[in-house]
């Protein structure tokens, strides 16, 4: 939430722009004027920082809203279907899961092109493959309990009982595994940024601002050294986050 928060307020309490460079202060040491002390252009990295939560927020959720998209209809249809149907759109699943990660990501990208919107379609549409395998493995534990026996028993069709009756039983390890695949989204992003093909600039990436600063690593660490962290920071949160919800959303713990 205090990451959140900054990312949404910092034009409120930062008088420096992202952009905004200053030739007179340039790698200038954390101080109370520059709280994480400046970079290469005498750009405040305190700002950029916070700014680059917006991006690295923004990727982690919105490629998970591209994976729902994509992940749940495949595996409620796949695992509903059965047969011939679910075998074939496993099989699919299955070659996807085998491309690296990070290559099918640069390939998308190369395909629909590198905008900032174009990331976290490339991204989601790389991650959806768990949600797929999670969300059939759950309906094919499900659609033979007795309340799905019954309600085809009085006639639901099959539409009304996948989206009243079995995925509804089955939210809790999705909105888990969600939760956990956010921090994959944004790893996936700073590293994409800080290879140089991520976010564009000038919008600020954390992996964009670990990139610049290697070079400088011995001269001015902090240019490396606060981005990593965020990143490490907001990973964690996220992660905690999602075994919260385990917890919480897990009845044998509960009792």
């Amino acid at each position: 939430m205090l990451v959140a928060l900054g990312a949404i307020f910092i034009p409120l309490f930062s008088p420096y722009g992202y952009a905004k460079q200053n030739l007179d202060a340039l790698l200038q040491e954390p101080s109370w004027s520059h709280l994480l002390g400046t970079d290469e252009l005498g750009r405040d990295v305190f700002t950029r920082l916070f700014y680059g939560a917006r991006t690295s927020l923004a990727v982690g959720l919105f490629a998970q809203f591209v994976v729902i998209a994509i992940g749940l209809p495949i595996g409620a249809i796949s695992a509903y279907a059965g047969g011939r149907t679910d075998n074939m759109i496993m099989r699919f699943v299955d070659v996807m899961f085998a491309f690296p990660d990070i290559l099918l990501i640069i390939l998308i990208r190369a395909i629909l092109g590198g905008s900032i919107y174009m990331i976290f379609l490339a991204i989601g549409l790389v991650a959806w493959v768990n949600v797929a395998r999670l969300v059939r493995g759950q309906i094919l534990s499900l659609k033979q309990r007795d309340f799905v026996t019954a309600a085809r028993a009085m006639g639901a069709p099959g539409r009304h009982i996948v989206l009243r009756h079995l995925l509804p039983n089955s939210l809790g390890p999705i909105i888990v595994l969600v939760t956990f695949g956010i921090p994959r989204a944004i790893f996936a992003e700073a590293a994409l940024s800080y290879i140089g093909i991520g976010i564009p600039p000038p919008t600020p990436s954390w992996g964009t601002m670990i990139r610049d600063g290697y070079d400088l690593i011995f001269a001015a660490p902090h240019l490396v050294l606060f981005p990593a962290i965020a990143i490490g920071i907001l990973m964690l949160a996220f992660t905690f986050l999602g075994d919260g919800l385990r917890d919480a959303l897990d009845p044998r713990l509960r009792r």
